[in-house]
């Protein structure tokens, strides 16, 4: 039998580390050649590295949510021949030349002596017990006035005493169902009769627990805190009248055939698009340490995703050159990618601005956080429906229910000044509130 180590290789440009995100084998397992042995995260994309022989796992690298570097072992294997560990190669010493039967015979160890019968000792003289003073009389309890007692007379384990304490219920006013005792059953019952009382209490209790931080969850909060202590963030939220809009995607879609259902999103991509060349400052990255701010003139607009795994952020490439179709479908596409695990790493990476949207859970205003290193990130909020003062066509206002959301932008004040977060969102608020001028070459 030999050992085979298997190394972490090279998965990626410029990766020297990845982590351990999921273990597929365990010691003492038997791998298959090609088969799972764990998920590695990187910057960039989860890979599933792959086992390069047949064999029994012996060895692994640490435990999930420990770094290792490239090149470092992942698994050992122990493997049928004689494996990848050589003199000099793997770390494995050679193997010393077999002892001549002289030294094997002065090196055995003698043989070890018969054990004796084991003796048992003699038992102690036990001393004679010397009578036993009588005992004091019990002093009497001192008597307690009732109301410290809390009605002592009330027969009840010191847990249902302890309980109804917590519960704020006097004893005195819970019936026993039998001999006088009350016990737990009795305060449940008498809690179900008595909820409007405020004795029953607010909720259940859990159990603490602690949850390593490890993964996609690691590199969110990575990026976040980093984002956060290194960028000065600064918010702009504007109304929106969206009645039109919501009137236009409305008869956009009955027509639809068997194309996506058009949503809020790529109505708003694509009045973005329409604005970028007029607001290049917004559409770009800031490498702080170069002190270089990059303008892009192709829109890849970063999409944030709630995904099982944590929040993920597939990009559309050049969505100036979709409509809104397009647009429709490909968030569709990338949202459930990014789901279901098979977002390829560049379809989550190279964002230039963001958009986030919590969709019908959304507030009414939002703060969102920077993915650096971006310089703006929007968030469109819950749509609402309430009055508002709206004129005629003949100039008279009236009164009419109409469609709300407020849309929240957070921007780098290194790179973007207030007076060009209010343009914008005044500029996209025309938009939005005239579709028509959206569709317009």
């Amino acid at each position: 039998m030999g050992r085979y180590t298997f190394r972490l290789p090279d998965i990626g440009e410029g990766i020297a580390e990845a982590e351990i995100v999921a273990w597929h084998v365990k010691i003492g397992d038997m791998v298959e050649e090609d088969g799972r042995v764990a998920d590695m995260m990187t910057d960039k994309a989860t890979v599933e590295m792959e086992s390069p022989v047949s064999g029994k796992v012996i060895e692994v690298a640490g435990a999930e949510g420990d770094v290792i570097a490239i090149g470092s072992p992942l698994v050992v294997i122990e493997v049928e021949g004689e494996g990848n560990e050589r003199d000099g190669k793997g770390g494995r010493p050679a193997a010393a030349p077999a002892p001549a039967p002289e030294e094997t015979a002065a090196k055995e160890p003698a043989a070890a002596p018969a054990p004796e019968p084991a003796i048992e000792p003699a038992p102690a003289p036990v001393a004679e017990k010397s009578p036993a003073p009588a005992p004091a009389p019990t002093p009497s309890p001192a008597p307690v006035p009732a109301r410290a007692m809390g009605h002592a007379r009330v027969m009840a384990s010191p847990a249902v005493r302890k309980r109804a304490a917590g519960l704020g219920i006097d004893l005195g006013e819970v019936r026993p169902a039998e001999d006088g005792r009350i016990r737990h059953s009795d305060l449940d019952a008498f809690l179900s009769y008595n909820a409007a009382g405020g004795f029953q209490p607010a909720g259940l209790k859990g159990k603490d627990e602690q949850v390593r931080v490890i993964g996609l969850r690691r590199r969110i909060a990575e990026n976040m805190a980093a984002s956060k202590r290194q960028i000065p963030h600064f918010a702009y939220v504007e109304e929106f009248d969206v009645t039109a809009l919501e009137e236009t995607r409305a008869q956009l879609n009955e027509g639809r055939g068997d194309r996506p259902k058009l949503t809020m999103l790529p109505f708003l991509i694509a009045a973005i698009c329409k604005l970028m060349p007029r607001y290049p400052m917004l559409n770009a990255h800031y490498d702080d340490e170069a002190g270089v701010v990059t303008r892009y003139g192709s829109v890849h607009l970063g999409m944030a995703a709630q995904t099982p795994a944590g929040l993920m952020v597939p990009v559309i490439r050049d969505a100036q050159d979709r409509n809104l179709w397009q647009l429709a479908s490909e968030i569709s596409r990338l949202a459930r990618a990014a789901r279901d695990g098979s977002a390829k790493s560049t379809e989550l990476s190279g964002s230039t601005i963001t958009l986030t949207s919590l969709g019908p859970m959304g507030g009414v205003a939002t703060t969102p956080v920077i993915n650096r290193p971006e310089v703006a990130i929007i968030g469109p909020n819950r749509i609402v429906e309430r009055p508002m003062f709206v004129r005629d066509a003949g100039g008279v206002e009236r009164i009419e229910k109409r469609k709300t959301m407020n849309i929240s932008m957070s921007c780098d004040h290194r790179v973007v000044d207030g007076w060009d977060a209010a343009s914008f969102a005044q500029d996209l608020k025309k938009l939005i509130e005239a579709p028509a001028l959206i569709l317009a070459g």
